[in-house]
């Protein structure tokens, strides 16, 4: 009988025979050495022009991407034995691969941790989501081999076997090894989806008249047409027996007045190719359309030396001149977007270095063409799950993704487009749009007096095929209108960084709204749903306090203006003197046997005010003395004006009249030196015993 070696491609095996390259179906497979892994029992299912098709279905949304991490010899060692159960798992047959590593426990086989997480896979693929989350669990209790896309697969199937308040309970016990801004994205989506505030957004939905039996999906506007992809039969594509559909490409439909399509038809301005073309856009700026196309040459697939085969994105032009952008045979690229006010090309990837599945990437351009390095768009954005599809509109950036804590499946999720290019909390588009299915591909643009229209895939049931493309209609924005604050905490006299402050945002009627703590570098960023009138209140032990309300004028230019914030460290406002704790001034002195302020006064007390500012708890007792010269009398009562005089220009100010507890004038009762009555002395020894302090009656209550 003889072997054939063997290689992992997309969900089933490629073969390399001496003369042909062939499919088998249900084959034993066994590592026999160096990795390598060879093959009997083989089916005869197709040559090599069958090797390159594939389930269009698993092209077109996220799953098209797990395949490239899954190759079966980087799972097992040299003459390492691959089980059966790991033969069907790396082959996407999910069913078989779970009967056989049920039969190797019954067996009473040792069953590996990685196998355990195939298995939990397994599970999670094919919707029993009790047996894939106790799994999960266990295996995330005693081992480390958990990836972050795999913890996503977990908190899915908690969401779906458990009530959301378990999930929450789980992130936060492990919210320390968790980016603040998962945290951070999945606390405010639950509260939308427990406030039903992401309810009735308006939306009028409607399938589209030329959506197929087929797969339909990534709509893009192209002038008065639409652009989208589909599986449908072509006449340049071969067809796929198993699947029905053939290899996905380009269509093109006139759109009627109501937003329908009329008479779908193939795409002819992009370049024959035998194999994929997909998920347009068209810039009409540059007059060029983006899309992903299969990586080949001469007519055939290109592969890398792993045996596999990845999406590029190329650009064609209006005359019909063809170029790639962005190839990799070892990286797949999606859903090309191009910013023409930024000149950046947005994308998703599959890169190694990414923080879950597919992560949404941008590039700088110049007339289209890349200039930089991808730029992954952060933890804001990219989480464990898989994030695909970006569009920007309004200054509103529009994806999917699968994370954990949306109604299941891909939901479109909007985020704010800040000025200097960060962006706001994801807010999931709600029931209106988003359903337990995969919703993606979201598209929007205006629509004269009605508001907006746009088009959306999903594979939500009621369609007419595996996706279909639906419009939508809405009068207003599409999502939740929030209210974000941002910026960084800093100490006053260093520029340091101020960790672990508390910011809350306060309500007009006076309760917490939300309470966060800044990071690490100070910095942090707090988004609620909007309301026109919140304060903002920022503090921490031993610092000041910052204390801001603001109206609509003020909230709306907080989307181009964050907030850089200096608080007070109190050793840096206190002092101390003559064995008391003082506000830290320099000396000052009044006019001879005057009580005015002077500039020179007005610039130290001004410093009071401030501190008082920052420490609004601050209790304060002002002392005045002046030196021996004169009678006692005398300097009693102008030590007194002064006292009192320093105590006006303080409330006057903006101190409040209950932080001062005292205002005393002792004349010539507390001298510091011995120039005393009767003594000569020079006259800067006398003016050290005229002087003036600001004390602080509560520093040790405030300084705990």
């Amino acid at each position: 009988m003889n072997w054939f070696k063997l290689f992992v491609w997309n969900r089933k095996y490629r073969l390399l025979c001496p003369d042909e390259v062939i499919f088998y179906q249900n084959s034993r497979a066994t590592v026999i050495k160096n990795g390598e892994i060879w093959v009997q029992n083989v089916i005869f299912v197709g040559k090599r022009e069958s090797l390159n098709q594939f389930n269009s279905s698993f092209m077109r949304k996220v799953s098209i991407i797990l395949f490239m991490s899954f190759f079966v010899w980087s799972s097992f060692g040299q003459d390492e034995k691959m089980s059966r159960g790991d033969a069907y798992f790396y082959s996407y047959a999910y069913d078989a691969a779970i009967r056989e590593y049920q039969k190797q426990m019954r067996d009473g086989r040792l069953i590996t941790n990685a196998q355990s997480l195939n298995l939990a896979d397994s599970y999670f693929k094919t919707g029993d989501y009790n047996k894939a989350v106790k799994i999960y669990l266990d295996i995330n209790k005693r081992d480390t081999i958990m990836s972050d896309h795999r913890f996503n697969n977990m908190l899915q199937s908690l969401a779906k076997t458990s009530e959301r308040e378990r999930v929450r309970a789980f992130l936060k016990s492990k919210s320390g090894s968790l980016t603040n801004e998962l945290v951070e994205n999945a606390d405010f989506n639950y509260e939308l989806l427990d406030s039903n505030l992401g309810e009735g957004s308006g939306f009028f939905i409607f399938n589209l008249d030329g959506n197929s039996p087929q797969a339909d999906f990534s709509p893009a506007f192209y002038n008065d047409k639409l652009l989208f992809s589909s599986s449908r039969s072509a006449k340049s594509k071969k067809i796929y027996e198993p699947s029905g559909e053939s290899y996905l490409d380009l269509f093109v439909a006139k759109v009627s007045r109501n937003g329908n399509i009329l008479n779908p038809d193939r795409f002819q301005g992009a370049p024959e190719t035998k194999f994929h073309k997909s998920t347009p856009f068209y810039s009409e700026e540059l007059k060029r359309i983006f899309y992903v196309l299969s990586n080949s040459e001469k007519g055939q697939l290109s592969f890398d030396e792993k045996g596999k085969n990845s999406l590029a994105i190329g650009m064609v032009y209006d005359n019909g001149f063809f170029r790639f952008l962005l190839k990799d045979l070892s990286t797949s690229f999606y859903y090309p977007y191009y910013d023409a006010v930024g000149e950046k090309l947005y994308f998703s990837a599959n890169f190694q270095d990414g923080y879950g599945g597919t992560d949404i990437y941008v590039v700088n351009t110049t007339n289209g063409q890349i200039m930089s390095e991808p730029i992954n768009l952060g933890p804001r954005i990219n989480t464990p799950g898989n994030e695909i599809a970006p569009y920007i509109f309004n200054s509103s950036l529009y994806f999917s993704s699968d994370i954990f804590y949306g109604f299941g499946g891909m939901d479109i999720y909007k985020a704010n487009v800040h000025s200097d290019n960060t962006f706001g909390v994801p807010v999931n588009l709600g029931k209106g749009i988003n359903s337990v299915s995969d919703d993606f591909g979201f598209i929007i643009k205006e629509n004269g007096d009605e508001g907006f229209i746009g088009y959306y895939a999903s594979n939500k049931t009621g369609g007419k095929g595996k996706d279909d493309i639906y419009g939508f209609k809405v009068t207003g924005t599409p999502g939740l209108k929030t209210l974000s604050f941002r910026g960084q905490v800093t100490r006053a006299k260093n520029g340091d960084f101020i960790p672990e402050a508390s910011v809350r945002l306060i309500a007009e009627e006076g309760s917490v709204i939300k309470e966060i703590k800044t990071r690490a570098d100070g910095s942090f960023q707090l988004e609620v749903p909007w309301r026109a009138n919140t304060t903002l209140q920022i503090n921490k032990e031993m610092f000041g306090s910052y204390y801001k309300e603001f109206g609509k004028t003020e909230i709306d230019e907080l989307a181009n203006n964050p907030l850089n914030i200096e608080l007070a460290y109190l050793d840096d406002v206190i002092e101390e003197r003559e064995d008391k704790a003082t506000i830290k001034m320099k000396d000052f002195f009044f006019v001879k046997g005057k009580s005015l302020i002077t500039s020179d006064i007005a610039l130290e007390l001004d410093k009071v005010v401030t501190a008082v500012q920052n420490f609004p708890e601050m209790k304060l007792r002002i002392e005045s003395h002046t030196d021996s010269r004169g009678s006692n009398s005398s300097n009693k009562k102008l030590s007194q004006e002064r006292a009192d005089t320093i105590k006006g220009y303080l409330i006057a100010n903006g101190v409040p009249s209950e932080n001062i507890v005292g205002a005393l004038g002792y004349g010539e009762e507390r001298l510091v030196n011995n120039c005393k009555n009767g003594v000569y002395c020079l006259d800067f020894l006398h003016q050290q015993n005229e002087r003036s302090l600001i004390i602080v009656s509560n520093f040790d209550e405030i300084n705990q």
